[in-house]
């Protein structure tokens, strides 16, 4: 089975791992690479000091490859802060974004292979190859697109970088608008539209529908491969909350109720075929998707695998339905 997940960073890479789990990929395997190609938001990224910081790419890598910060969900294990002591002794800012020295190697890497002409797709590749996280790992686009946010803090509109605004501030200054500049103008990196139409499923994970799946679906030409294939999603709102983060503040700012029932019309039945909802929306319906309850917190990689098997099995339920 050829299985294509477009994640995020915390809850995407959480699902992937129980993905392989109940798929028996272990951990730091290789796996077969062919069996899940995981499609990363690439919207998140930002440069600090010099340095080009991809979180949602590099969260699913340490997760998968068994390095990450278990109780963060992001980082790396037995991290240390050395370099970002001394650079805010020096004055440097942003003081609010801390990279660990585990991490800050990662992204020294990246930014030599970038310097030496290298697109994303083979420097990512490059990474994994240490990781050996057991899927194919690419990003959305090898161009730049970031993720901004429209804030007014009484001054008149100003446009933020989506990490200020969710790190620094929390997602606590009201957003405009969420813009994903750069997007219009980007192509799919090398592999995804083939990984998606070569696809059996595709399955969309709890993370974040605006600033995560929903920057993967702005790049021109992967919603509408998505939109031929059979695709699954699991509800990233339960209760009319969001499992973690502050997806809220981001559905709030398109215009979109946090409700289960209003991620799935937001991602639209010309995408979404199933949706998986938790036990605390039953009854949940939304029209032209067949809609499941099920036990949807990911509180151990056990529960996590089988969230993955629900929605591989409603998947393979709805394979071959007329769309």
């Amino acid at each position: 089975m050829r299985i294509v997940v477009p994640a995020g960073g915390i809850g995407g890479a959480r699902f992937l791992r129980g993905l392989k789990e109940a798929l028996g990929i272990r951990a730091g395997s290789d796996g077969d690479e062919s069996t899940i190609t995981v499609i990363g938001n690439t919207g998140d990224d930002i440069t600090l000091f010099g340095l080009r910081v991809c979180p949602d790419l590099d969260t699913v890598m340490y997760t998968l490859g068994g390095g990450v910060n278990e109780s963060q969900g992001w980082g790396r294990a037995d991290e240390t802060f050395t370099v970002k002591e001394e650079l805010a002794a020096y004055g440097m800012q942003p003081t609010w974004f801390g990279l660990g020295d585990r991490d800050v190697a990662t992204h020294i890497v990246r930014a030599q292979m970038m310097a030496a002409g290298y697109p994303l797709s083979a420097i990512t590749q490059a990474l994994c190859d240490r990781w050996r996280p057991g899927v194919r790992l690419l990003p959305m686009t090898d161009d730049r697109v970031e993720t901004h946010v429209v804030v007014d803090e009484g001054d008149g509109p100003r446009a933020i970088h989506f990490q200020e605004w969710w790190v620094r501030h929390r997602a606590a200054l009201p957003a405009q608008r969420i813009v994903g500049v750069g997007a219009e103008d980007a192509e799919p990196a090398p592999g995804v539209l083939e990984a998606i139409e070569s696809a059996d499923v595709v399955l969309l994970p709890p993370s974040n529908p605006v600033v995560s799946i929903g920057s993967i679906l702005g790049v021109p030409g992967i919603r509408a491969a998505m939109g031929a294939a059979t695709v699954v999603g699991v509800s990233p709102i339960i209760g009319g909350a969001p499992v973690r983060g502050m997806a809220d503040a981001c559905l709030a700012a398109i215009g979109v109720e946090t409700t289960a029932r209003a991620v799935a019309e937001h991602y639209g039945a010309d995408l979404l075929d199933g949706w998986l909802v938790d036990e605390a929306d039953d009854g949940v319906r939304a029209e032209g998707i067949e809609v499941r309850s099920r036990p949807l917190y990911m509180s151990d990689i056990g529960a996590t695998a089988d969230i993955a098997r629900a929605a591989l099995d409603l998947a393979t339920e709805l394979k071959g339905r007329t769309r």
